[in-house]
């Protein structure tokens, strides 16, 4: 996520092998230059792994060593192996396969099914939990959603372990895994469900590779076919390897040992998809020649960063830790981590999002601005308080950028600009290739000024916005360029799946973190049953808990931001404690084990504004209300709304005015739940106003007459200017 400049976006082909080689340091030059043999690379975060190996692979094929279409480089997200052939083709090794394992695999399946079975590779589930829904019907088991999903999530593991059905409850009890069901009951519905799929002529993703690993143990001829294609093999992110993987790529290499691995023990947090760090932590004893080369030096984070990432390793237990590396910042110093305690989660929200606001006003942009959190539940109550607060976030996992629909429809206006050239009157008044861009673009929802207001039509202008920045990019990097070599520049990146940054705070969990880096990162609902979550039970367990942490803090660059709520709604018991990883790490606390842990010395408190209330109640059924939209409208989502739809309309109209005044998005003046409830509510006195979610006191500054006066069937007052 790093907002590259113009330079580092369209950097130069290097003139020669030895030129790919300038800039690294001497362990990556050491990665880069060792290409012949096994090879191992333990990098920690931000010491510039995927630098190192693709300059490796770029500098085999510039110097001949490397033939490109013999070498395959495998990772485990579309957006790291689009990220990689990104930087192969900036170093001129645009020839080299660089594939996640399930792509690469499917590719093989698909080219040698025909010969290895015959006829049709048959259909690939797009998602399988309708088929493992149906499964457990038959078996006359009830599923809830969220045991639906844990039992799908148990299906996967134990294909990537290489369980069959009946071995099941025997693979539970010897891994101490935490079953959703019964083991006997998910046995059962994993039995119908690979049933159903032989009776469709259907296969889900974990087949691709267990399919491609019989093809190729039972196909001696195929596999050598396979093995003549690919005679080099890097592998990133090894920790993450499942033992059907390890499989495949012991298969791929078939005994030779062109392989260079590179992964982080440390940052092992998908154990629980059947992820075991071993095969990196043993590779030495399978490959004893191995070239091993640590990586240690920290270009990403400041030192405050480095050192609290380094002591949160430091109180780790296992063979993982054992491994750890001790990472040294090669940066200046920046800000010291900021710990802040909040009373209960909506205020934790609310000035996480104050906090924000400030640092965009400070000049850092706000793609480059993180909030991560342990589960995906939690985005919801932030996602509202920025809304709030006016900042423009993104949801991280959302669908990949080049298809989307506006960008596809973006990319065969801008080609058809290209193709038409001079005799397209839309270029008339267009001096340069960012001017042609814009006015091509602006016939698809592209404005200077950005639309009011959230959701899908904010989403589509931030994807053109990228485009036209992108645009802006491109240009001042090739003065020369024309429409058509961006149309070009823009297929090869959506054939690399490498997208321009799209601006906006990132909501993301932990995990779908991995991988990623910024300016400022906020890690929000630190507290025990959250960090490490409730069912980490056992040692193993909770140390990948403190990893997950590890690698959170290790996404900030400068900016460091931790905090906790003491309960969940306003009012409630303040019975939560901060994570237990933060012990002897933030100001006033006893390391881990020791008694007597002091206070909160030295953790900002972060009541700041937020009066202290008691628990919002329902005001139709009485009952507590915990969901952050409930809280703001003041009622059960199910109860009957009394709202007067009028006034809620008035409310709107009025919204849309003042924001046009103040050029800003609409949800900056009030969010649409907000509305609701002032509608539900008619409030008559500022106290009642003010009582409202979502109504602060700037807000009653700055808009409480016009709503008193709208709610009371007058015209509102005049404008109260910028504040």
């Amino acid at each position: 996520m790093t907002a590259a400049t113009h330079s580092s976006l369209f950097p130069q082909v290097p003139d020669s092998a030895d030129a790919v080689l300038d800039g690294l340091d001497p362990e990556q030059r050491e990665v880069a230059t060792a290409l012949h043999g096994p090879v191992c690379v333990l990098a920690g975060a931000g010491t510039g792994k995927t630098r190192a190996i693709t300059h490796r692979i770029a500098y085999g094929v510039r110097a001949g060593i490397l033939p490109p279409a013999a070498v395959l480089a495998v990772t485990f997200t579309n957006r790291a192996a689009g990220e990689m052939r990104g930087r192969l083709r900036q170093l001129g090794a645009g020839g080299v396969q660089a594939r996640t394992f399930h792509s690469a695999a499917l590719r093989q399946l698909q080219y040698f099914w025909p010969k290895a079975v015959g006829g049709d590779l048959p259909r690939l589930l797009d998602r399988k939990i309708q088929l493992v829904a149906e499964a457990a019907a038959r078996c006359r088991i009830r599923l809830d959603r969220n045991e639906l999903r844990d039992v799908t999530s148990e299906i996967e593991w134990a294909k990537v372990t290489q369980t069959v059905p009946a071995d099941y409850p025997a693979a539970v009890a010897k891994s101490s895994r935490d079953a959703p069901r019964d083991p006997a009951e998910v046995s059962q519905v994993y039995g119908t469900y690979e049933q159903l799929k032989r009776d469709r002529s259907a296969i889900d993703f974990e087949d691709v590779l267990l399919l491609t690993v019989g093809i190729l143990q039972d196909r001696q001829d195929i596999a050598d076919l396979v093995r003549r294609q690919y005679q080099h093999f890097v592998v990133d992110e090894y920790q993450d390897v499942s033992p059907l993987q390890q499989r495949l790529l012991e298969l791929w290499l078939g005994g030779r040992e062109s392989l260079c691995v590179v992964g982080d023990a440390s940052q092992t947090i998908y154990s629980f998809t059947g992820a075991t760090p071993d095969h990196l932590l043993n590779f030495r004893t399978r490959h004893p020649g191995a070239t091993v080369v640590k990586l240690v030096r920290d270009y990403r984070s400041t030192p405050q960063v480095v050192h609290l990432a380094n002591g949160l390793l430091n109180q780790a237990r296992g063979r993982a830790a054992e491994h750890r590396l001790e990472l040294v910042s090669q940066r200046d110093p920046g800000p010291e981590p900021a710990y802040t305690e909040y009373p209960d989660e909506p205020a934790e929200a609310e000035g996480t999002a104050r906090r924000i606001r400030d640092l965009i006003a400070a000049g850092v942009p706000a793609g480059e601005i993180a909030v991560l959190y342990r589960v995906n539940a939690q985005s919801e109550v932030y996602e509202q308080a920025l809304a709030d607060a006016g900042v423009p976030y993104q949801l991280r996992g959302a669908e990949r950028f080049f298809e989307r629909q506006e960008v596809r429809e973006a990319g065969v206006a801008l080609r058809g600009a290209a193709r038409a050239g001079a005799n397209d009157s839309l270029l008339d008044d267009a001096e340069n290739l960012p001017s042609q861009v814009r006015a091509v673009l602006s016939t698809k929802g592209w404005t200077t000024e950005p639309p009011a207001g959230s959701g899908a039509v904010r989403d589509r202008w931030e994807s053109l916005a990228a485009l036209v920045r992108l645009a802006e990019d491109f240009a001042r990097a090739k003065s020369s360029a024309t429409l058509g070599d961006l149309v070009a520049e823009l297929d090869e990146r959506a054939a690399a799946q490498h997208a321009p940054t799209v601006q906006g705070v990132t909501l993301a969990s932990l995990h779908s973190a991995k991988g990623l880096e910024w300016d400022a990162v906020f890690l929000v609902g630190l507290t025990e049953g959250m960090m490490p979550i409730t069912y980490a039970k056992t040692d193993e367990q909770v140390e990948e808990e403190r990893r997950l942490l590890y690698v959170g803090v290790t996404r900030a660059r400068l900016h460091l931001s931790l905090s906790w709520a003491l309960s969940r709604a306003p009012g409630g018991r303040a019975s939560r404690r901060p994570s237990r990883f933060l012990n002897g790490l933030r100001p006033g606390s006893a390391a881990a084990g020791s008694r007597g842990a002091g206070g909160a010395g030295g953790v900002e408190r972060g009541s700041g504004r937020r009066k202290r209330r008691g628990p919002v109640l329902c005001r139709v059924c009485g009952k507590t209300l915990t969901d952050a939209g409930e809280m703001k409208l003041m009622r059960c989502e199910d109860c009957p709304s009394d709202m007067d739809e009028a006034l809620y309309e008035r409310l709107r109209e009025w919204r849309s005015d003042r924001a046009k005044e103040l050029g800003q998005p609409a949800y900056c003046v009030f969010t649409d739940k907000t509305l609701m409830a002032i509608a539900e509510a008619v409030p008559d006195t500022e106290g009642e106003l003010a009582g409202i979610s979502g109504v602060g006191g700037r807000k009653l500054e700055r808009f409480g007459a016009d709503v008193l006066a709208i709610c009371a069937g007058e015209e509102p007052g005049g404008d109260d200017g910028e504040d």
